[in-house]
């Protein structure tokens, strides 16, 4: 009787403490900034048509965390951008780029003959005056206009009502006012109550794992961190391969698109209902998971299985992903997406196709003196790959313990780290070939980093263009 009315007076003084935690935290956010409007809408179509309609319009629990002044995104990135625009001026309010698992999807083979529709969502500082949310879809190289919803401000019919909450906020790392810092919210699934106070060690273990990384390091100053965790009745998260499904809270799954390591929510809803109690621009979800995996999809969110031996490399490379648009640079590992029916200049920062070779994207950071093309050891780095992805997938069939994968990726790091250090331009930034899931036509800029294997380091292209993602956000 004593133990169960301590654990209520316990949980009543939880609840007390996040209840005036959130409290003192909209109010600082809530003296100049505007309320956080949500679109939520459908995304349905296959490989070569799509189409939207409209889920509901929300206001989120906590005022807009960015800052007003930082509105627009010139940065070019993402497969598409939403624009608000002012409805009697037609002037732009807010715009931003970003991809979509509706995007990834519609490059696999599935696309060309199913159809599916995955939820979707834009956040943005409200408008006090009747706006249109455009869409907008990268096509031959530029932004068109593909769907548009009209927003009345004085619609009766916007929901402004607060969702269950997640449980306490957690604050990680406070560096400031969230609208002159980056707002890095961290989330878990699959950790039960009883897990709560491991989601708190994994969080502010990754934490230290992304200010321990090149640009981050110079700038975590620049960044706010925050983490929520709501309670899973079940430790741990789907792996459809193995037989295991969970209903986690955030829906995190294995298996996406077929591929055993790819981690994805498709749960956009409960998703965005859980993380609008903090303010945040980005999102990473720490899966209560040891089986190596994780995934990353611009300006959406990023994955990674919490306790993976690889998960500090794989955190960081999603992170890329997200926070910054780059690119996979990689070529020899499975994937589910099928080449481009043409050659195309990609809009990531960190490859190109080389189009013309005497403008190349990074052009400023290269050396007069470096070839472009640039050679490297790529057959013999090929054979050593082929290698190892034939025994990586004999391992999983074979269900094989994860400690023998782990050894795998040990030595496979081991061989790679020796073959890419040695070459003539290895320190150099150039067109190295071989990238973005192809062996021909596509470049990365040097020779290793983070987003080629599994190395430490961030190449100069990539840190500069997380570089340009953080003034974007901070003052």
């Amino acid at each position: 009787m004593a133990k169960n009315l301590l654990s209520s007076i316990t949980l009543a003084m939880k609840v007390r403490h996040f209840s005036l935690s959130l409290f003192l935290l909209m109010s600082s956010m809530a003296l100049a900034a505007p309320a956080t409007m949500r679109v939520d809408y459908y995304h349905t179509g296959n490989s070569v048509e799509e189409t939207f309609s409209l889920d509901r319009i929300v206001i989120e629990p906590l005022p807009w965390p960015g800052d007003v002044g930082k509105s627009i995104d010139n940065t070019n990135l993402g497969v598409y951008r939403f624009e608000v625009r002012d409805s009697a001026r037609h002037r732009v309010l807010y715009s931003r780029g970003f991809s979509s698992i509706f995007a990834e999807w519609a490059t696999t083979d599935e696309a060309k003959t199913a159809h599916r529709t995955f939820s979707e969502s834009w956040r943005f500082p409200a408008p006090d005056q009747p706006a249109d949310v455009v869409l907008e879809k990268r096509e031959e190289g530029g932004f068109h206009d593909v769907w548009t919803v009209s927003i009345d401000p004085k619609d009766k019919a916007i929901d402004s009502s607060r969702p269950p909450s997640p449980g306490p906020l957690l604050t990680i790392q406070a560096n400031g006012e969230p609208a002159a810092k980056v707002d890095l919210l961290i989330l878990g699934d699959g950790y039960t109550a009883a897990e709560r106070a491991k989601f708190e060690q994994d969080a502010r273990r990754f934490t230290e794992i992304l200010f321990a990384r090149s640009p981050f390091r110079e700038h975590r100053t620049e960044f706010n961190v925050w983490g929520l965790c709501p309670a899973a009745e079940e430790s741990g998260i789907s792996q459809p391969s193995r037989g295991i499904h969970r209903r986690n809270p955030l829906g995190t799954s294995y298996d996406t698109f077929g591929s055993e390591r790819y981690i994805l929510t498709t749960d956009n809803r409960a998703l965005r209902d859980v993380a609008s109690y903090a303010p945040y621009e980005f999102i990473e979800i720490l899966v209560n998971a040891k089986t190596y995996g994780g995934g990353g999809i611009f300006n959406l969110y990023a994955t990674v299985a919490a306790d993976s031996l690889w998960a500090p490399y794989v955190f960081v490379h999603e992170f890329g992903h997200h926070f910054a648009g780059l690119a996979d640079e990689y070529y020899t590992s499975q994937v589910a997406y099928l080449p481009p029916a043409k050659t195309v200049e990609p809009w990531e920062p960190n490859v190109t196709a080389l189009l013309d070779p005497t403008n190349l994207k990074w052009k400023d950071l290269a050396s007069p003196d470096t070839p472009i093309p640039t050679p490297w050891r790529k057959d013999e780095f090929e054979k050593q790959e082929r290698e190892v992805q034939t025994e990586r997938r004999e391992l999983r069939a074979q269900n094989r313990p994860e400690a023998e994968i782990d050894r795998l990726f040990q030595q496979e790091r081991e061989k790679q780290d020796a073959l890419l250090a040695g070459d003539k331009y290895a320190n150099r930034v150039g067109a190295f070939e071989g990238a973005d899931y192809q062996a021909r036509g596509y470049y990365r800029p040097q020779e290793n980093c983070i987003m080629f294997t599994r190395y430490d380091d961030f190449c100069a292209v990539c840190r500069r263009a997380i570089e340009t993602m953080i003034a974007m956000y901070a003052k």
